[in-house]
């Protein structure tokens, strides 16, 4: 879902990454929101982060917390 406040869709961005190869991770963030750790395709080195409270991308990380599951 697309917010209205920052035009930003964070599930289709997650899913795009993986969908291009890349891994991903969840980290503990602020309260009330998720921190996804974006990671290079062959499960290396951190290239970006997604911090959002964005309920969609919550849940899908909440059933799926890794690439790797």
């Amino acid at each position: 879902m697309t917010s209205p406040e920052t035009g930003r869709d964070p599930l289709g961005e997650l899913l795009r990454w993986e969908t291009a190869g890349g891994s991903w991770h969840t980290e503990e963030g602020p309260a009330g929101q998720v921190t996804v750790v974006l990671c290079r395709c062959d499960g290396g080195e951190e290239v970006d982060r997604l911090v959002s409270d964005d309920p969609e991308l919550c849940f899908y990380v909440h059933v799926r917390p890794s690439s790797e599951g």
